[in-house]
């Protein structure tokens, strides 16, 4: 994987610093138009951070300190969002950016961005339901969202970076009302929970952006496989790794040969209907660190191995986009929103963002074992050993021992 690694990362350091090229001042990438060329939005958009995020990463594996330099631009003008209220997406927005940039940098007004963040999201929590709220929109009463797992993650690092157990709490609340309330009997789970905001009694489940309610959308499998598995890492407890790997064995099952999932498990028109790059770049990033996380020898063993398939095919000339073509995108063949026709079949930023991650994330697995001289799936080691933010895949970064954003950084709360 060394060589296929270099060169996704080679294609990727190109593509980025041309997109910064065609972005005005204040702008961030969102997708492309149909003649190819970049749209972009405000810093509001809940994707604002991914773009930062994928260029941290790609400054990590390669040590080019223009992609350092272009990441801490585009990361500091997301400072606003700090001190946002109004949207869940705060975990997104500031933990792939200055997530990334504290882990990498330890820039300690990084750290504030984080905490001040968090403390924005924690507003967002409602103790009758035991969740944060997602979306603002009067179409439901407390509409909470898969995705939402994701977010959890900037209120267990501020709690870690800020000394502020409550955040803690609030994201173990948030995870436990989420699995009992959006997982079916068989781990595949509903997109949205609308729930009484005074009693906390459900009022109903529905899957917006996938096939139906009944169905399973790809992404959303992808994002409840992520956060629980991002859980367990910060929690330590047994609950959370179990779920995760009950999900992981869902999707390992719907996934077609070559690994990447349709945008919908359940949609009519398979084989015929898109596939989601996105979905399989999460899937992806959240296997391989579940795979160095679980117990079971067996099915570590299946969650590397499908994330290798999975890197492999998105790596491949049918999804990595070719060198000329306009936009500065990395990954070609996702699908945001197909129910409402946004962004279907087209590049993503957070595709790139989770590929990207992935690749670090399975690199940095296979380079511990070398460096430790064991096997891999050796569960002799400790769970700090396996920390996979204790190396680096590029000689300009060994040694360092940054803050942890995205990766684990030690012993879990117990």
């Amino acid at each position: 994987m060394d060589m296929l690694a270099d060169r996704v990362f080679e294609t990727a350091s190109a593509r980025l610093k041309m997109m910064d090229r065609m972005l005005q001042d204040g702008r961030c990438p969102k997708c492309e138009n149909e003649d190819g060329s970049l749209v972009t939005t405000d810093i509001w958009w809940w994707c604002s951070g991914f773009y930062p995020g994928s260029l941290w990463l790609t400054y990590e594996y390669t040590g080019d300190k223009e992609l350092a330099r272009l990441a801490a631009r585009h990361t500091e003008i997301l400072s606003p969002i700090q001190f946002r209220t109004d949207d869940h997406d705060v975990g997104f927005q500031l933990g792939c950016s200055y997530g990334n940039g504290y882990r990498l940098t330890g820039d300690t007004t990084y750290r504030a961005v984080i905490c001040n963040g968090a403390h924005s999201l924690a507003t967002r929590f409602n103790p009758a339901v035991g969740c944060t709220r997602s979306w603002n929109n009067d179409r439901w009463h407390f509409p909470v969202i898969i995705d939402n797992m994701m977010n959890l993650e900037l209120l267990f690092l501020a709690s870690e970076l800020c000394g502020d157990s409550s955040l803690y709490d609030i994201a173990v609340r948030h995870a436990v009302t989420t699995m009992k309330n959006h997982y079916r009997d068989d781990a595949s789970t509903f997109h949205l929970v609308d729930y009484d905001p005074e009693t906390g009694k459900v009022l109903r489940r529905q899957t917006v952006q996938g096939f139906a309610d009944w169905s399973s959308w790809s992404r959303g499998q992808a994002w409840g496989l992520y956060g629980y598995t991002m859980v367990y890492r910060y929690t330590g407890k047994k609950r959370f790794l179990s779920h995760a790997e009950k999900i992981a064995d869902y999707i390992i099952g719907r996934l077609p040969d070559d690994g990447i999932p349709y945008w919908d498990f359940d949609s009519d028109s398979i084989p015929d209907d898109y596939r989601d790059a996105s979905a399989g770049a999460i899937i992806a990033s959240a296997l391989v660190e579940l795979g160095t996380l679980s117990d079971d020898e067996d099915r570590s063993t299946e969650y590397l191995a499908t994330a290798e398939k999975i890197l492999r095919r998105l790596a491949s000339d049918e999804y990595l986009s070719e060198p000329g073509s306009d936009s500065g995108f990395i990954l070609r063949h996702s699908v945001g929103n197909k129910p409402g026709n946004d962004e279907v079949d087209t590049p993503l930023t957070y595709a790139d963002y989770y590929f990207l991650e992935a690749f670090i994330k399975y690199m940095k697995n296979q380079k511990l074992f070398l460096r430790m001289g064991v096997a891999p799936l050796n569960k002799g080691l400790s769970r700090s050993d396996w920390s996979l933010d204790r190396i680096s895949v590029n000689r300009a970064h060994q040694g360092r021992t940054g803050a942890s954003a995205r990766f684990p950084s030690g012993k879990p709360r117990q």
